[in-house]
C-alpha cells in the first residue's frame, strides 16, 4: 500500500501565508456588505462597520427615560412613546411668527408629540438665550439636539434620524398639552397702602393750643365759689 507524500517544514512555512490570506480574503467580502446606521443619545447619526450596544444595554436608559415620561405621552403608542421619551421634542415660538407657524405645521403634519414654550417677554427671552446661546426664533430641541431657524429640510432630516415616524401615529384621543411660557411670571407687587388724609385746621389748632387749666382759686361752672384747698 502507497503512503500519501507528506509535507516536508519548509513546504509548510510557505502554504501558511497562503492560507490565511485566503480567509482573510473570504472574510472582507461579508464584512464590507454591512453597515450599522447608529443614532446617539444626543440625536447625531453616525455609521458604523460596527453594532451599537446590545439590546439589553441599551433597554436600561430607555426604561428610565419612559419612568419620567410625561402624562401627555402616556397614551401614546409603544414604539413612539419610546422615541419621546428619548428624543423630546420641545418648541420655542412667540406670536405674530410666521416661521414658527410653518415649524409647529410640520411637528403637527408628522404627529410629533413635542411641548411648547412662548417667548413674550425679557425674561423670556434672557432664559432662552441662556439656553442657547440666541434669542432667534424659532428654536427647538429634539433631545439634546438644538435647531435655530426653520428649515423644512434639515428639522426633517433630525426628525427622521431620531425615528419619529413620517406620518401620524398618534391615537384619536390624544389632546396636545397647551403652550406654556417659557419663564413663570412674577406675581404683582401688593399696592402701596394710602396715605394717612391731612388733619383738618381745626384738628391741628386744638393739637398746637391746648386748653388751658383754669388758675387756683377761679370759679368755674363746677366750682362757682372759686374755693382752694
Amino acid at each position: 500500500m502507497q503512503s500519501s507524500p507528506s509535507l516536508g517544514h519548509g513546504a509548510l512555512r510557505h502554504l501558511m501565508p497562503c492560507l490565511a490570506l485566503a480567509c482573510l480574503a473570504a472574510a472582507l467580502p461579508a464584512a464590507a456588505q454591512q453597515v450599522y446606521r447608529i443614532v446617539g443619545p444626543d440625536g447625531k447619526v453616525t455609521f458604523s462597520d460596527r453594532p451599537a450596544q446590545s439590546a439589553q444595554q441599551q433597554a436600561a436608559p430607555a426604561a428610565q427615560a419612559v419612568a419620567g415620561a410625561s402624562d401627555s405621552n402616556a397614551g401614546l403608542p409603544y414604539a413612539l412613546r419610546q422615541i419621546a421619551s428619548r428624543f423630546p421634542v420641545t418648541l420655542y415660538s412667540s406670536s405674530d411668527c410666521t416661521p414658527c407657524d410653518s415649524a409647529r405645521q410640520l411637528l403637527q403634519s408628522r404627529g410629533i408629540p413635542y411641548a411648547e414654550r412662548l417667548v413674550q417677554t425679557e425674561a423670556d427671552a434672557a432664559a432662552l438665550n441662556k439656553l442657547s446661546g440666541q434669542t432667534g426664533l424659532p428654536f427647538a430641541t429634539i433631545g439634546k439636539q438644538f435647531l435655530t431657524g426653520f428649515s423644512s429640510s434639515e428639522w426633517t432630516q433630525y426628525l427622521d434620524a431620531a425615528g419619529y415616524p413620517a406620518s401620524s401615529q398618534l391615537p384619536a384621543q390624544y389632546k396636545r398639552p397647551p403652550a406654556q411660557p417659557l419663564t413663570t411670571p412674577k406675581p404683582a407687587a401688593p399696592a402701596a397702602s394710602a396715605p394717612a388724609a391731612a388733619p383738618t385746621a381745626v384738628e391741628q389748632a386744638n393739637r398746637r393750643a391746648p386748653i388751658p387749666a383754669p388758675a387756683p382759686g377761679a370759679r368755674t361752672s363746677d366750682n362757682p365759689a372759686g374755693l382752694s384747698f
